[in-house]
């Protein structure tokens, strides 16, 4: 599996599902959008931008958007993510992505890999934090995910997701 075929896999309406492993466990649901955004998109070409890399040479976007109202007694969340995937020349496994939250985080870059089990993993490094999330799907309608997040002062936050494609 390349790097089209995983971000064609992930389009679409999500229910996901997820459990943080922190000082205590939480557990949330929440409605996941993913849509793919060329790579002459504004908002591609802008972060691209930021980074020095010319938008050409990305293969695209996507865009993530969440919703956890449907978590029921919960504050209500909105937002997303953007990622754009700039895979290397002569290795299509490999490369680089470029992140953006909509939440007011500082935008960031990092590495994705796809390994031979076709599990995809993105490593992001920052300046007071350490991420690394791994996706793979159990069918083309199950998702599963992993996330560790390490902060600089030792302390550590584990995420495991379980998403069902929503289907009409």
């Amino acid at each position: 599996m390349d790097i089209k075929e995983i971000i064609e896999l992930c389009g679409g309406k999500w229910f996901s599902q997820r459990t943080i492993f922190q000082t205590h466990v939480e557990s949330s649901k929440s409605e996941i959008t993913v849509e793919f955004l060329a790579s002459d998109h504004p908002e591609i070409i802008k972060l691209c931008q930021q980074y020095q890399i010319q938008p050409e040479l990305a293969l695209g976007g996507t865009k993530a958007s969440w919703d956890n109202s449907v978590d029921w007694g919960k504050p209500k969340q909105t937002g997303y993510t953007l990622l754009v995937w700039v895979p290397q020349a002569n290795d299509p496994t490999n490369g680089r992505i470029l992140r953006y939250l909509s939440q007011g985080q500082a935008s960031a870059q990092g590495q994705y890999t796809i390994g031979t089990d076709d599990a995809l993993t993105l490593s992001i490094e920052e300046a007071n934090l350490k991420s690394e999330e791994r996706l793979w799907f159990a069918s083309p309608n199950l998702r599963l995910r992993t996330s560790l997040v390490k902060l600089s002062n030792g302390a550590s936050q584990m995420a495991f997701y379980s998403e069902i494609r929503k289907v009409s």
